[in-house]
């Protein structure tokens, strides 16, 4: 099936064209009526009630046929409603377990909400891949967030999904965005060096891995996908060289280095000398921004505020301006076509979910697959020829 699931995105292309070859591409999709729980739910959520935001998460997260096409109408209704959300700043965090993340989200949130915002936190928590169950814990480590009525913090778990995040997490941000929260943290797992998947959902983004000796956030831009990133990166973890590997330090334009106070002061001053050395080796995402590194507690707060004017430079330079015309700042400007395009990728990303998913529930392909599980296992069959054929059972029957 890993074969199968790479191949996903060839199998939705031959399936839409398919579809479009019966009829005209300029067609516009009918318009699907909500249920009248569906309409209240909305009216609720664009209102900013904070257990309707609950509840329509939970819908978009179920795995449920007619929750999946319900939730679909909903977000589609909320579109229509809400259809700019260029007020909003996307953040996302990561960094390996003990990093600071939730320190980090907890100090940052509190400062955002005194300075008048309304902050959401949507904490991805790993999935056992043998039991599939989840922790779901971090809410715990952010008390004074998780008691304010302004900011609002649903875990989730990512239930087998890679890169970082849980499948829905982009849906879910669309949601806190329709109830009011002009801020939205996404809290990664962000493990390992290349889960930068919330880099296509996010304004900026959080990756988060192992690569130099010290506590580090790194901030970055994936081209039009997302705008900026912040991403902690754990102690003794390596060296410099670390720091020049592809991943996340390549796509970062500002690091932070982190629990810079007490004893990890020097430890700090020594990774923010060696991020400053490997950054010269990556080439800035835009010329007008220049990657910088520098150092944070969490502990005190004009570190934060320091961290957070960064941000806001950052943002005001590349995101709220037009690219390139600096004189030009709009209201919109490079965020709209930032939007634009991780709208496009989210779709696409639907699709393969989606199509994957209907793969494996198939009745034939099932039969197929428990005649070719065997003989794969046994050798006699290589996994390869039974994945195609198995995408061949299902293309041969299936029509949109």
């Amino acid at each position: 099936m890993h074969l199968a699931r790479r191949r996903t995105g060839q199998l939705a292309a031959q399936l839409i064209a398919r579809h479009y070859a019966t009829q005209q591409a300029s067609s516009p999709p009918p318009r699907q009526s909500l249920s009248p729980a569906t309409v209240a739910l909305r009216d609720r959520l664009i209102h900013g009630e904070r257990y309707a935001l609950s509840q329509a998460i939970t819908l978009v997260e179920s795995s449920r046929h007619d929750h999946r096409i319900e939730a679909s109408r909903l977000l589609s209704s909320i579109l229509s409603e809400t259809h700019s959300d260029s007020r909003t700043f996307r953040i996302g965090l990561s960094g390996p377990p003990g990093v600071g993340k939730s320190t980090f989200i907890e100090q940052f949130g509190k400062l955002l909400l005194d300075e008048g915002h309304r902050v959401s936190v949507l904490a991805i928590d790993p999935s056992s891949s043998r039991t599939g169950g989840s922790i779901l814990g971090d809410k715990t480590r952010m008390p004074m967030l998780s008691r304010d009525e302004r900011a609002y913090i649903r875990p989730s778990p990512t239930r087998g999904s890679l890169g970082g995040v849980a499948r829905n997490t982009a849906e879910a941000m669309m949601l806190c965005e329709a109830a009011g929260f002009d801020i939205c943290l996404v809290e990664t797992v962000g493990v390992g060096q290349s889960e930068t998947t919330v880099a296509e959902m996010v304004d900026m983004h959080g990756k988060g891995s192992v690569y130099l000796c010290r506590q580090a956030v790194s901030i970055g831009v994936d081209g039009a996908h997302r705008s900026m990133c912040l991403s902690m990166v754990g102690g003794l973890g390596g060296d410099e060289l670390q720091g020049m590997k592809k991943g996340v330090v390549e796509l970062a334009d500002m690091i932070v280095v982190t629990k810079a106070d007490g004893g990890l002061l020097p430890a700090a001053r020594i990774a923010q000398q060696e991020y400053t050395s490997a950054l010269k080796f990556v080439q800035p995402r835009f010329p007008e921004w220049r990657p910088q590194v520098i150092r944070a507690s969490s502990k005190h707060v004009d570190d934060i505020k320091q961290v957070w004017r960064k941000m806001s430079d950052y943002r005001e330079t590349i995101i709220v301006c037009s690219f390139g015309l600096m004189s030009a700042c709009t209201d919109t400007g490079r965020l709209d076509e930032i939007r634009s395009m991780q709208r496009i990728r989210w779709m696409w990303n639907q699709v393969s979910a989606h199509l994957l998913q209907r793969l494996r529930e198939d009745g034939m392909v099932r039969r197929r697959a428990q005649s070719f599980e065997p003989l794969v296992a046994s050798g006699k069959m290589a996994w390869g020829d039974a994945a195609e054929q198995l995408i061949q059972t299902f293309l041969s029957q299936k029509t949109l």
